[in-house]
């Protein structure tokens, strides 16, 4: 029962979530103004609004001008939902469960749920939510961590430095950037998140990641020789919650693989 509960709860943040990445590229304020149908721009009333549910009811068409709906709120919503019940189990199962590492863990996933769309819509990652949840991410380590807080300092110290010096290579040797700020931003970011060794099994779950998504897009013949560029975020955030989910199971099997465990 609870993980239905934590699901509907993340439908409905989702909704919202939904209106934090259509909103804040736009620089247009998320707090007011009634959300409304992109073609007719009717204003949406409550129950049209009812997370996956009201857009199933509709059959994914506006209930005035018919028009299809976009999938981007539903899928925002069910990715929500089921990022929130995989988080909940993170902490109940692995971590040293309190409301405080929980609530921690949730808005963290909100944020990187947000990054994740932001980046894959309009291909940027904006410092209004990179700062605050460093800052945010700080606090909750001097408050749970502070022994090792260094592991963490160090790992984001690093991750930041190795995209800087990626960035620099192939600017020298293409003319071109590899990344940007937001990226090697988010990268200090998931260095504080993950830790040592996290962080390596997030940076290359990334990196493998956007090397089979660059591999499809070949074999579909919609991305010729990997001219045009592809935004990188999307990847460092599930590289981070492959990490935070399953990092320890799978650096295991690494080293069991490897044979140096």
């Amino acid at each position: 029962m609870i993980i239905l509960f934590i699901f509907l709860i993340g439908l409905l943040i989702g909704s919202f979530l939904g209106v934090l990445i259509d909103r804040i590229p736009k620089r247009e304020n998320f707090i007011k103004g009634r959300s409304v149908c992109d073609y007719c721009k009717k204003e949406l009333n409550v129950y049209d609004l009812i997370p996956v549910f009201s857009f199933i009811f509709l059959k994914g068409k506006c209930r005035y001008c018919h028009k299809n709906l976009s999938l981007f709120y539903p899928i925002v919503e069910l990715s929500t939902g089921t990022i929130y019940v995989l988080t909940y189990l993170f902490v109940v199962l692995i971590l040293p469960f309190s409301f405080l590492t929980l609530s921690f863990y949730l808005l963290l996933a909100s944020v990187l749920i947000v990054i994740f769309f932001i980046d894959l819509r309009f291909g940027i990652i904006p410092d209004k939510i990179i700062f605050p949840t460093v800052l945010l991410t700080f606090c909750y380590l001097i408050i749970t961590k502070l022994p090792t807080i260094y592991n963490y300092i160090f790992s984001a110290l690093v991750a930041s430095l190795f995209f800087i010096t990626i960035t620099l290579l192939y600017y020298l040797l293409r003319r071109k950037i590899a990344m940007g700020g937001g990226d090697i931003k988010f990268a200090f970011l998931m260095g504080l998140i993950l830790g040592f060794p996290g962080i390596i099994v997030g940076l290359y779950s990334a990196f493998l990641t956007a090397a089979l998504y660059s591999i499809i897009l070949i074999i579909w013949r919609k991305k010729a020789y990997l001219k045009d560029s592809i935004p990188f975020g999307p990847f460092l955030v599930t590289g981070t919650f492959i990490s935070l989910f399953w990092g320890n199971l799978l650096l295991e099997k690494s080293l069991i693989l490897l044979g140096l465990l």
